[in-house]
Formats: structure tokens, C-alpha cells, sequence
């Protein structure tokens, strides 16, 4: 999987700009605001639809133009692939492959496998839960339609049943069998999601020690836990036992959309427990054992982005990072950086082709 070219139009600070890379390293520097980041979330837009960074389309377009398109060249096995992603205010966002549609986006997800490491990965250490199951769906999808299929179709039905329970509230009223519908909806699309994220940490925490102990001096004892109220029973169960709980709420209150990762060091929490340079590691860990996942299942490299890693990392993590794309295992590499100096100097140890982009404003 390459990039080969990248065109955008109206795309953040970007009025009209394309670039032609290289197949296994390319760096942009400059200074701050001047759209490092941007060209890295550009790329990122072509794999998922969606901005990294910023989830609001609108905010994506440049400012005083009234649409946005990102353009794509692939190179893939033996066949060249077009993506295209555009959005104009007040119309729904088009994806494009080779010209024709995605009737629905997530059909999209997979096809053009990428892992992103940026300095807002924290957010899954700092955050709510909600952010580190996005990070388990993202992984488990880009392999496995079915699932996200199923995940989109529990939230759908999720959220019909916490507007029944605000109805009834609102309206004095209640229907058993309206929300028995709902309850076996839920527990049916529940059960395929547990079992399934059950089984891909079941998979990824080896991976993930592995690659912790290989970037960091290895004498932490570091865990990844996945906690789900299905562990307690079965969802159907839950949701009966705890209906007038849900009825005064007015929410669902058990369910996979509760789940979450805790995230330890030496057997507490690394958010408080852990130092910067730790959870750096084990943030770094992490998307190294889904760029690892990812390949597995696919069969192919993912593209790499790192955006802002030198000014974020100490030397000896950057040297590890650029360290494993000197090695045919890993594929096509994006850096952002602000002193082209410093990251050419990197780069040059390793034994790959290399291209730099000199951003200005």
C-alpha cells in the first residue's frame, strides 16, 4: 500500500497544494501553522472520511471557501486505486473510489489500512472510556466489517430506546413490549460486539507487551484490561433487572456502550501512577500493536503517520520509531516535524529512500 500523490483543495489552511512521495519515508517541516499536521490529517481523511482531529466537516473546509477535496493515488499490489473525499457546506460528504460512490462510508473503512501516532493519543490515558473503545472499534473495523456494521446498528437502537425512555416521561406513559423489542435488539447486536472485542484483546495484549518491553527499559509491569458489565451477565438480563433504574434516568445504563480499557502500570492506573515518559511508552506500545493487528488481518502494511513525534518524544523513543522502517516489515511513513535538520539527520541512518517538504505560509 503507497501514496503516491495527494492533491487538495480548500482543505484547512490549504488553498490548492499537492505533493508526490516518496514509497517509504516522507517528512514535512516547518513552523508552527503552517499545516504539517494538516497534510498528515489529509491522509488520514482518505483511509477513515473523517478528519483525525476534528470530526465537524464544516471545520475542515478553508475558511471563507464553501467546499473541501482530498485526492488520493494509491498504488496497490498491481492495481492503481482513486480516492476522493469532498464535502460542500449543507450537503453530505462524498467518498469516492475510482470514481464511483460509497453508498455507505463504513464500507470504505479497511480498505486503505493506517496507523496514526500524534501527541492527542493521551487523550486515551486522560479521557473518558468513550475514547478508548472508539480506539478498540477503529482497530477491530479496519479488519472486520461485520463488526462495525453491528456496532453501528446497536447504536441506532440504543439511541431509539433511550428516546422511548424520555417519551414515556415526558408523556406519563410506558409500553412493556415497546421496550422488550428494543431490550432483545440490543442484547442480540451486544453479545456479537463482547464476544468479539473479547477475543481481539485476547490477541492484542501479547503484541502489545511486546512492543512496550522492546521501547521502553522493560522493568515496569504494565497491563491492558478490557472491562465490560457483560462479564457480570448477559445483556439481556441486565437490562431487564434495571429498567426502573433506566425509567428514572431516562438512559441505558448497562450495555457494550459502558465498556472500557484500564490502562495500568505496576498494578494501578498509569493516569496518575504513571510518568511522562512511561506513558508515552505505552502509548507508543499501543499503536505499534495495531499497526501489528492490522497488518495481520490485512495482509498488507499500513501507512504510518507520525505527526509532531520529535518534539514530543526524547531521543532514544524517535530513534526506536525511525529504527523500524528500516525494515521491510513496515511500509510508507509520513513525519511531521518543525526543524528539517533535526529529522533529515534521523532519517539519514536509516536505509531507506526519503523525500522532504519544506512547508511554508
Amino acid at each position: 500500500m503507497v501514496l503516491q500523490k495527494l492533491s487538495l483543495l480548500n482543505y484547512k489552511n490549504f488553498q490548492a497544494q499537492s505533493f508526490d512521495f516518496d514509497p517509504k519515508i516522507n517528512c514535512f517541516a516547518g513552523n508552527n501553522g503552517v499545516g504539517k499536521t494538516n497534510v498528515l490529517d489529509a491522509i488520514y481523511h482518505l483511509s477513515f472520511g473523517k478528519s483525525y482531529f476534528n470530526p465537524i466537516t464544516t471545520q475542515n473546509i478553508k475558511h471563507g471557501e464553501e467546499f473541501f477535496v482530498i485526492e488520493g493515488v494509491y498504488a496497490k499490489k498491481e492495481s492503481a486505486e482513486k480516492i476522493v473525499v469532498s464535502a460542500k457546506k449543507g450537503q453530505k460528504k462524498v467518498i469516492k473510489r475510482n470514481g464511483k460512490v460509497y453508498e455507505r462510508f463504513s464500507d470504505h473503512i479497511g480498505f486503505l489500512p493506517l496507523v496514526i501516532i500524534s501527541p492527542a493519543d493521551r487523550d486515551l490515558i486522560i479521557e473518558g472510556s468513550d475514547t478508548r473503545r472508539k480506539f478498540i472499534d477503529g482497530v477491530i473495523s479496519q479488519r472486520d466489517a461485520d463488526y462495525l456494521q453491528t456496532l453501528i446498528k446497536y447504536n441506532k437502537v440504543l439511541a431509539q430506546r433511550n428516546s422511548l425512555l424520555k417519551y414515556f416521561v415526558a408523556n406519563n406513559t410506558f409500553n412493556q413490549d415497546t421496550i422488550d423489542i428494543y431490550n432483545e435488539q440490543l442484547h442480540t447486536f451486544a453479545t456479537s460486539i463482547f464476544g468479539k472485542r473479547t477475543a481481539f484483546l485476547e490477541e492484542f495484549l501479547p503484541i502489545f507487551l511486546n512492543r512496550y518491553k522492546s521501547i521502553s527499559s522493560g522493568e515496569e509491569d504494565i497491563d491492558l484490561t478490557y472491562e465490560s458489565q457483560l462479564q457480570e451477565n448477559d445483556l439481556l438480563t441486565l437490562l431487564q433487572n434495571n429498567l426502573s433504574k433506566d425509567r428514572i434516568s431516562q438512559y441505558t445504563n448497562y450495555g457494550i456502550h459502558k465498556d472500557d480499557l484500564i490502562l495500568e502500570i505496576d498494578g494501578h492506573p498509569i493516569k496518575k501512577f504513571g510518568s511522562q515518559g512511561q506513558q508515552k511508552s505505552y502509548l507508543i506500545a499501543l499503536k505499534l500493536a495495531q499497526f501489528d493487528f492490522i497488518k495481520t488481518h490485512s495482509k498488507t502494511n499500513p501507512i504510518l503517520l507520525l505527526d509532531d513525534i520529535f518534539d514530543k518524544l526524547d531521543e532514544t523513543r524517535v530513534a526506536h520509531l525511525i529504527s523500524l522502517v528500516d525494515n521491510e516489515n513496515f511500509g510508507q511513513l509520513f513525519i511531521s516535524d518543525t526543524h528539517a535538520e533535526r529529522t533529515e539527520e534521523v532519517i539519514k541512518k536509516v536505509r531507506q529512500t526519503y523525500k522532504m517538504f519544506a512547508l511554508e505560509n
